[in-house]
């Protein structure tokens, strides 16, 4: 079996190499397969009346809770950036011997680096404070059917639901990548966090980047967000060249560049590959829904944040 088939939440089915399968991030390889990978048949044995078992045409499918769009984004970037490195699967591969003992032994020299950054955004929206309305005859009531609450049993109102959705569709505008930790950063004057941003901005990503898909989960008061940046090594290698190419060329092979102060930098992360790391705070931000209109209001929201940082080599 060279390809998995997997549905993803019943809207989709895609079919993945194996191999392409395995090479995902460590924690999106989590969030399809939460008790891990174990990619056995779906099915028994067909068992023929010999009693020998008979091969099974019918494809395995594995149902997994994660958005197809996600998975299409990341299967994407690894695509591209995979075929950048070593050469499309058509075309010339890229030559990858060196003699030289320190490039063998460093997996960067070798392999194409990916930064993995995913956010899973859980937030908490504040109801407005219970107003009173006039009513036609000007008796004052409070509250009303408009008024976000929750039963007797706990459970929410229309009003409250459209409310957590109206707040989720402002917040899934808030692209930002850095924003809210450097908003985190300015609040408390936390070293480490800034130190973080300043590492992953000297390895890839720019201060102003954007998440590269964000989307809200279904049924739940989140969003899930993952950026991909290829990761800067300081490591140059020569053009790939065709085997036509090279046969006109009789010097010596181009060398390989290296930017040492930029390689050390990027070894720092190599701390990451296979090893996800997690960070989680509390965020405060205060929304305003319906902007212009005369139902504007200003709603406060509690966000917490989960950040997953990992290094993946393909």
């Amino acid at each position: 079996m060279s390809k998995v088939i997997l549905d993803l939440r019943g809207q989709r089915r895609i079919a993945i190499e194996r191999e392409a399968l395995m090479e995902l991030p460590e924690s999106v390889l989590l969030c399809l397969f939460p008790n891990g990978v174990v990619l056995s048949p779906q099915r028994p044995p067909r068992i023929g009346k010999d009693g020998v078992e008979e091969e099974d045409e019918a494809e395995d499918v594995y149902y997994v809770d994660f958005d197809a769009d996600c998975l299409e984004f990341v299967l994407n970037f690894f695509t591209s950036a995979r075929d950048s490195f070593y050469g499309p699967p058509s075309g010339p591969k890229r030559d990858l011997a060196d003699p030289t003992p320190n490039t063998q032994q460093n997996p960067l020299f070798l392999k194409q680096a990916i930064i993995v950054l995913r956010e899973e955004l859980e937030y908490f929206a504040i109801p407005p404070k219970s107003t009173i309305k006039l009513a036609e005859g000007g008796a004052g009531i409070e509250g009303g059917e408009n008024e976000a609450r929750t039963d007797e049993k706990g459970l929410p109102n229309q009003a409250l639901l459209k409310l957590k959705l109206d707040c989720g569709a402002s917040l899934l505008e808030r692209k930002s990548i850095f924003t809210a930790l450097q908003r985190n950063v300015n609040r408390e004057n936390n070293v480490a966090e800034q130190h973080l941003i300043d590492m992953l901005c000297m390895s890839g990503f720019e201060r102003d980047d954007i998440w590269g898909f964000r989307a809200l989960e279904p049924n739940r008061c989140c969003i899930a967000s993952i950026a991909l940046v290829l990761l800067k090594t300081g490591i140059v290698h020569p053009p790939i060249t065709s085997p036509d190419d090279k046969g006109k060329d009789s010097t010596e092979k181009a060398a390989v560049q290296v930017n040492a102060q930029q390689l050390a930098t990027a070894q720092k992360l190599l701390l990451f590959w296979r090893k996800p790391a997690r960070k989680c705070w509390w965020d405060a931000t205060d929304l305003t829904l319906d902007e212009g209109k005369e139902t504007q209001r200003e709603i406060k929201v509690w966000a917490r944040r989960v950040w997953t940082l990992e290094l993946s080599l393909i």
